[in-house]
């Protein structure tokens, strides 16, 4: 009598679209925003159907989750590497503030997400995107911090300037204009420190 064939435990389903399926997310939320984004217009972005969106996550503001995870990830190398070229800390800031720029106006969706969605958007998800939000700022806040300023400076109002300033330039930075990512934060930073060196001369106080 032949013996019954013995089948390998089946391991878990795998599916590569999942890739796909946040990059079509990440484009849709930085384009449109994601309230205007719903599951089956992300969907038909990924040339899926929504049940198998609902496979992957059970509600849209898991993927934004996700989506703010890639975000992240994204930004956060790319001022890593940007960084482990320099050691004086202004150009450790300057290359950060380009990396930034660089990632957030030329190339990832996931990073726009970032800027365009913010956590108040989002109930549901608000804390957990706040988590996400303060894991990238936190490398500009140690940036800010190993700055030479002068005692009683507020650097936490300089990083959150700064920040803003950074992510407002994707309502008027032009590709085709003469301005690049990496010239723009040259220029901030100039100001910035021009700025500094003024109240140190004039013994201006500091906020």
């Amino acid at each position: 009598m032949a013996r019954p064939e013995i089948r390998p435990p089946r391991g878990p389903r795998a599916d590569n679209r999942l890739p796909l399926l946040l990059d079509a997310a990440a484009h849709l939320f930085a384009q449109r925003g994601y309230a205007a984004t719903s599951m089956r217009d992300i969907a038909q972005a990924a040339s899926m159907l929504p049940g198998s969106l609902y496979y992957h996550f059970a509600a849209k503001e898991d993927l934004l989750a996700a989506v703010y995870e890639a975000g992240v990830r994204d930004i956060v190398a790319a001022v890593r590497a940007a960084l482990a070229r320099e050691r004086d800390p202004w150009a450790r800031l300057e290359a950060a503030c380009a990396a930034h720029l660089e990632t957030v106006l030329k190339r990832a969706d996931t990073a726009q997400v970032l800027i365009r969605v913010l956590p108040e958007h989002v109930p549901a998800a608000a804390a957990r995107l706040k988590r996400l939000r303060a894991e990238y700022e936190a490398v500009f806040r140690e940036l800010v911090d190993a700055l030479p300023l002068a005692a009683g400076a507020d650097r936490r109002t300089l990083r959150l300037m700064l920040l803003g300033a950074l992510n407002w330039t994707r309502f008027w930075y032009r590709e085709d204009g003469a301005d690049t990512p990496r010239a723009i934060a040259r220029r901030m930073l100039r100001l910035l420190r021009e700025r500094q060196d003024a109240r140190e001369e004039t013994g201006e106080p500091h906020a």
